[in-house]
């Protein structure tokens, strides 16, 4: 072990949040060595629905598109239907944009949906190929998969550790090379070890941190043990009688299962529910094409790409995001029943509020304890959406099929037709949720500036656009057809609104300076337009680097505290 590697962040892990992390601190030009024990990215499709709200961070680092054209055809349906079998009758559907129509349809939706970004329905497995490929740009990252964090130590936590070792490399760890035919070992110094190292995290594990929540909740569906597997079904769609969706959901006395389109071709992530958790382990790849026909509704000819079991009925957050130089993030720090899609979002936002941060204090703009904000943040939002998915899950999962449900008679009409009634108000429950989607806020974080407003009531499925400090700024299209994102500076950003903002001259002089002297990256965005005014009900807006309302007040007599107050300085 004679070498040994410096690096300001140490990222185990190359998931989601790993991937972001890296992407948001290369972009701040920090030094970033990331690990992963795998050969490359994943493998298997994971996680299958992209928020909008990570769809809008992903167009602030510039890449959305490249997002959105991956995944499915452009002109595939990215419909949810919920159906008596695959190629059986059809219960319910939401019809959604497909990726081609969706930058046109974000520009006509208002209230609820105003934002600069439509979800889109693409598996994790080609997200975290673009995520990589950002990640790989930046200079100073070094992104090592087929590397594996072997061991660490934090010497912050050491009782010998004074105040003057900040500036040091308090984490030792060890890497290792996955290579089995020519391991490697290396000694690594890092300034901060970041955990994306997933739901059996390896680092939260050494650091003694252990779960919050509940867990093991049992459901006729997303609940107890699910047999996923990825496959290839070349006739998928051409035995198949129902338009094309993006994901199939099969609600039938015999057996719960859903099924999400990965390429719009003939790849498939088919999961389905099942009653002895002990005997899911012993499945074979016979018990897999036997279940696939049995939810399709006819033999069907498949190819099995991958199979494994996972665990439903998770509502879990840890009990602590950090120790010492260590944070978590991710998986490793809140585990989903995956209803809403909610587990990949939550880990996208928890690597955006981590990476400004991080950079802040390693830069020198603000002073360490400004880390302590990450977790005040990040843990209340995450046991908000581990609730949220936890209602969705109890509302399909609890759902019983009627047995009568696919007979040709009265009362398989009459079952039908109240299946029909329910799993379209379900689906709208599920997959509608903008409230989700962009209303988590931090209000009670010390970096908030409150004005006394209240916010609008947190719900799943309505959300009401609102500058009241602590949230999501309220989106706006411009004349010219950019989004006001698009606007918005990479670090901080001051808004000077309304027809009197020529007015405000020592106002905003007040803050450029200041920002200056705080070594604070603020861009002034200047807007006349009384609507704009309006939007955000004062003339000056100060917005986080995670695009968050840190501020908005009249005037700026309190600029330096406010300044220092947000950015932790």
């Amino acid at each position: 072990m004679s070498n040994v590697l410096e690096t300001d962040v140490l990222i185990a892990g190359g998931g989601p949040f790993g991937l972001m992390l890296a992407n948001e601190l290369g972009r701040r030009h920090i030094r970033c060595l990331l690990v992963d024990p795998k050969p490359s990215t994943a493998f298997n499709p994971q996680a299958n629905a992209t928020q909008a709200r990570t769809m809008e961070h992903f167009r602030r680092l510039g890449f959305a598109q490249e997002i959105r054209d991956q995944g499915l055809p452009p002109h595939h349906p990215t419909d949810i239907t919920y159906l008596t079998r695959f190629s059986g009758i059809e219960l319910a559907r939401l019809r959604l944009p497909t990726a081609a129509a969706a930058p046109q349809a974000i520009k006509a939706m208002t209230g609820s949906w105003s934002a600069a970004e439509l979800p889109h329905r693409v598996s994790q497995k080609f997200v975290e190929v673009t995520l990589r490929h950002h990640a790989e740009k930046w200079k100073r990252n070094d992104i090592r998969y087929g590397w594996k964090l072997e061991s660490f130590s934090d010497e912050s936590q050491s009782p010998e550790q004074t105040e003057s070792d900040e500036s040091n490399y308090p984490i030792l760890a060890v890497i290792q090379s996955a290579n089995s035919t020519a391991a490697a070992t290396l000694q690594v110094r890092a300034k901060y070890l970041i955990g994306a190292d997933g739901a059996r995290s390896f680092i939260r594990h050494e650091l003694g941190i252990a779960w919050g929540g509940e867990t093991g909740f049992k459901r006729n569906f997303m609940g107890g043990k699910m047999l996923a597997v990825y496959l290839k079904a070349p006739h998928f769609y051409d035995r198949n009688p129902n338009d094309r969706a993006w994901m199939y959901v099969i609600v039938n006395p015999e057996l719960r299962a859903f099924i999400m389109s990965v390429d719009g071709v003939s790849e498939f992530a088919f999961h389905v529910q099942m009653a002895d958790d002990a005997a899911t382990e012993a499945l074979t790849k016979e018990d897999a094409q036997r279940l696939f026909a049995q939810a399709y509704g006819q033999p069907i000819e498949i190819e099995i790409l991958s199979m494994a079991t996972w665990l439903a009925g998770h509502a879990l957050v840890a009990d602590s995001f950090q120790k010492g130089h260590v944070f978590l993030g991710g998986d490793a720090v809140h585990l989903f029943t995956p209803t809403g899609g909610l587990g990949y979002n939550t880990a996208v936002e928890d690597a955006v509020n981590l990476g400004w941060k991080l950079s802040a204090v390693l830069k020198g703009q603000a002073h360490p304890t400004l880390l302590n904000s990450y977790e005040i943040e990040r843990k209340p939002l995450a046991i908000r959406n581990t609730g949220y998915a936890r209602q969705f899950a109890d509302s399909i999962g609890l759902f019983d099929a009627d047995k009568e449900l696919e007979n040709n008679s009265p009362k398989g009409e009459q079952a039908r037709s109240m299946a029909s009634e329910y799993l379209n108000g379900h689906v709208r429950r599920e997959f509608n949720i903008p409230g989700v989607t962009f209303g988590g806020r931090y209000a009670q974080s010390p970096l908030i500036i409150s004005d006394g407003t209240q916010a609008p009531t947190d719900a799943a499925n309505t959300y009401v656009p609102s500058a009241c400090p602590g949230g999501r700024p309220p989106h706006a299209w411009m004349p010219d057809g950019s989004s006001l994102f698009d606007h918005f500076n990479f670090e901080w950003t001051l808004l000077v609104l309304g027809h009197d903002s020529a007015h405000l001259p020592a106002d905003v002089l007040k803050f450029t300076e200041t920002a200056s002297y705080q070594q604070l990256d603020l861009k002034v965005v200047r807007f006349d337009s009384q609507d704009m005014f309006d939007l955000y009900e004062a003339p000056l807006v100060l917005i986080r680097p995670d695009q968050i309302v840190a501020w908005r007040g009249n005037d700026a007599i309190h600029a330096t505290q406010i300044l220092k107050q947000a950015s932790g300085g």
